[in-house]
């Protein structure tokens, strides 16, 4: 029997209008109450994800900025991982097309060099909102996340090809997608793969009993770790093709992740 949910939010737990069903509150609360720990595991800031915790009232771990910041059951920072200055002062004047949104986490704020309000509408239930600076100008302390949001996946394409064509970047920063129009940078060995692992080793829980969700590519290595890592059926295509003997479910509209839960344990 499985002793860990892990769970994306955006595309797995969240429906499109990007809120948890109150079926899927229902199904996971139920879980809770059987002694199972519930984790989300997220691409956005800790004070956005932070809400939907306390929707699910999961009393347990949080992994944000997939994998650079980890929060505790009392909500305190316990691990808080940063890109290195000299690389942050390389992202922060990247020379990107004009068309790219940039997005910048520190452990506290979330900078942005444009409004692009359709963005925005994944930030409702939380309330936390970006502050648009000339991006250039804020310092490279504490850095834990760039983000690069398109709504042309080949502008993001050719980026990614011209990072992991830098061998001094590709070596010492991680390059990944949690959708394919969102392309993100984090420090070298951060994933939400290995912040599992180390919070499953503080639990005492294994890998293999340990049940994940996900639908992007930042999802690859925590569903490749767990016993039984599934890929929402609206997930990238890119990350199905990367794990094809994994189990693909329904969508995330479908309240498939809950619909799967329940059918585990109730």
């Amino acid at each position: 029997m499985y002793k860990a949910v892990i769970s994306d939010l955006d595309g797995t737990l969240l429906n499109s209008k990007h809120e948890i069903s109150d079926y899927s509150k229902e199904i996971i609360g139920r879980i809770i109450k059987k002694g199972i720990k519930f984790i989300i595991a997220t691409g956005r800031h800790h004070k956005d994800a932070m809400c939907f915790k306390k929707q699910l009232g999961a009393d347990s771990f949080l992994v944000s900025a997939n994998g650079s910041v980890v929060h505790d059951y009392k909500n305190r920072p316990i691990i808080n991982n940063t890109i290195p200055k000299d690389y942050a002062e390389y992202f922060l004047n990247l020379d990107l097309e004009n068309e790219i949104m940039q997005n910048v986490y520190t452990f506290d704020k979330w900078y942005v060099n444009m409004d692009v309000p359709e963005v925005n509408k994944y930030h409702k239930e939380s309330g936390f909102t970006p502050n648009i600076v000339e991006l250039k100008k804020i310092s490279t302390d504490n850095i834990s996340k760039f983000a690069y949001i398109c709504e042309d996946s080949r502008v993001l394409d050719k980026l990614e090809e011209k990072l992991k064509k830098d061998k001094n970047i590709s070596k010492n920063i991680n390059i990944t997608a949690s959708l394919d129009i969102c392309l993100e940078i984090m420090g070298k060995g951060v994933s939400k793969g290995k912040a599992i692992s180390e919070i499953l080793r503080r639990e005492g829980i294994s890998l293999e009993e340990t049940i994940a969700f996900g639908d992007g590519l930042n999802d690859k290595e925590m569903l490749e770790l767990v016993g039984k890592g599934l890929i929402m059926g609206n997930a990238s295509e890119k990350l199905k093709e990367a794990l094809p003997n994994n189990e693909v479910i329904g969508t995330s509209d479908e309240d498939s992740e809950a619909k799967y839960l329940k059918k585990i344990f109730l």
